[in-house]
This record gives C-alpha cells, sequence and structure tokens, in this order.
C-alpha cells in the first residue's frame, strides 16, 4: 500500500520537474535554441497551432532561429504570430522561410528572467509540496482504516520527505543553471 503511494508519488514529482523543465527551456537566455519559439501559437485555417507542427525551427547562427513552414502558404500566419506573441522577435521574412533575430539581452531584462525563472521554480516547488501533502494524507487516511500500522506510516512519511527533498534539491540545481545561462554574457 505504502510502496504503491510513494511509486505514484515519484511520478508525479517527475511529472513536475518534466514540466518545469519545459518551462525553462522556453526562457530566453543569451543564446537561440528552436525551444523559444516551438509552442508558439499560429492561427493555421482557423486552429490555433504550435509553429512546431506548422514548420521546421534550426539555429543557422548563435543569436538567429530560421523557421521553414511545410506549407508555404501559412508564411504571413507565422508572421502575424511572432509580431502578436510577447517574445519581443521582429520576423524577416523573404517568402520561404522567416528569419528571427534575437537582440542581446540588456542587464535589466536579464534580470527580469531571473524573476521569471524564480517564479517558475517556485511554481514547481508548490506543486511538490502538494503532491507530498496530498500523499501523507492517503497515507494518514489508510492508518485509520487499519491498512497500515503505525510504524508503515512514520516510514512511509519519512520516505516521501527524502523524495521530496530530492526533488526540490533537483529543482533547485536547475534553477542556478538556469539563472547562470540567463546572467551569462
Amino acid at each position: 500500500m505504502i510502496a504503491d503511494l510513494l511509486k505514484d508519488t515519484k511520478e508525479r514529482m517527475r511529472g513536475a520537474i518534466a514540466a518545469l523543465k519545459e518551462d525553462l527551456a522556453a526562457i530566453r537566455t543569451g543564446r537561440a535554441t528552436p525551444a523559444l519559439i516551438e509552442k508558439l501559437s499560429v492561427e493555421y485555417y482557423g486552429q490555433p497551432t504550435p509553429l512546431m507542427q506548422l514548420a521546421s525551427i534550426s539555429v543557422p547562427e548563435p543569436r538567429q532561429l530560421l523557421v521553414k513552414p511545410f506549407d508555404p502558404s501559412s508564411i504571413k500566419d507565422i508572421e502575424k504570430a511572432f509580431q502578436a506573441s510577447d517574445l519581443g522577435l521582429t520576423p524577416n521574412s523573404d517568402g520561404k522561410v522567416v528569419r528571427l533575430n534575437l537582440p542581446t539581452l540588456t542587464e535589466d531584462r536579464r534580470r527580469d528572467l531571473v524573476k521569471v525563472v524564480n517564479a517558475r521554480l517556485e511554481e514547481a516547488n508548490v506543486a511538490v509540496r502538494n503532491i507530498r501533502r496530498d500523499t501523507i494524507k492517503d497515507m494518514r487516511e489508510a492508518k485509520d482504516e487499519k491498512l497500515v500500522s503505525e510504524d508503515e506510516l512514520k516510514r512511509g512519511e519519512e520516505d516521501v520527505q527524502k523524495l521530496t527533498d530530492e526533488i526540490t534539491g533537483e529543482i533547485e540545481t536547475m534553477g542556478k543553471q538556469k539563472e547562470k545561462e540567463v546572467m551569462e554574457i
């Protein structure tokens, strides 16, 4: 019973880490990466569609992204999506591909991005703490229903806390790494 709860908890916490990785990948650093724009929603035939389903994204230079649509007629829709987004990127199109030049980040913008990173880290930590709280609640309910003993409950709570500490440590490490990337000139 406790082992099943622990396994489920570990999977849910790993899910929170995976979501955080995706969030952090979309935060801009000093260099270009396709993750910055691949989830950008483009209005394509009246449907919001992620850019990565409409085009191939490459990095020809360290500060440039190249978007090559699979359907050349969608290039105008892709340009509109960039102009409407809050990415601060101006699309340059030659009718076949869209080039996005990433301007260098100012010190103030870097600090703002670090604040965004810290907010994402806090969201992930809250998610992990909520998962821990739910698991401990389930364990206590199992003890109240006489499905587990007091000792098993105590051991289970300790294991959940160890897992929580391990996951929050990973989150902290990921945050420091991303902060270093953002502040790097």
